[in-house]
């Protein structure tokens, strides 16, 4: 893997710059695990039966991205990116037409499409839409912290994904 270029927040920052510096870490994480990989090694699956491959985990998050931060923080639902009604989770099944170059293009614009929402929301400020399992609203402080927690989960899964592919490790 080449230079890791990830910076934690401050150890004294606000509330705001720590939890916005969190997630952009857990971002760059998995850029990072995904650096100087081909295609195919990128489609590659950690271990049959699972699906699971780091382009299918960038795919995924440029869904969840989508989700939180268009779906629910602004109400604003332009559909998945990748799923459709026949299958829910076609981010995950991968074939050789599938890239890096798209996917990571696809996910960087729902990133700053996420950033660009959320700017304009308090922490305490309650989404537009409601929760489709409880019906209440999530403040953004909720959501940036299960987005950290989504990102931390998956780079655990990229972590050995990677170490599988090529022998390369970090945290």
């Amino acid at each position: 893997m080449t230079t890791n270029e990830r910076r934690e927040p401050a150890q004294d920052a606000n509330e705001r710059d720590m939890l916005e510096g969190w997630l952009d870490y857990h971002r760059q994480t998995l850029a990072w695990k995904c650096e100087g990989l081909t295609d195919a090694q990128l489609r590659t699956a950690s271990v049959e039966p699972s699906e699971l491959s780091l382009l299918g985990l960038v795919r995924h998050m440029a869904e969840v991205e989508r989700g939180w931060f268009r779906k629910v923080l602004v109400d604003d639902d332009p559909g998945p990116v990748y799923g459709t009604e026949e299958d829910p989770d076609a981010e995950f099944h991968l074939t050789e037409a599938d890239t890096w170059a798209e996917a990571h293009a696809t996910w960087q614009a729902e990133i700053e499409t996420a950033r660009r929402n959320a700017a304009g929301f308090g922490l305490d400020d309650l989404s537009k839409a409601r929760s489709r399992f409880s019906g209440k609203h999530f403040n953004l402080r909720w959501i940036y912290t299960h987005m950290i927690e989504e990102y931390a989960r998956h780079n655990g899964h990229a972590d050995l994904i990677r170490q599988r592919i090529d022998g390369a490790v970090g945290d």
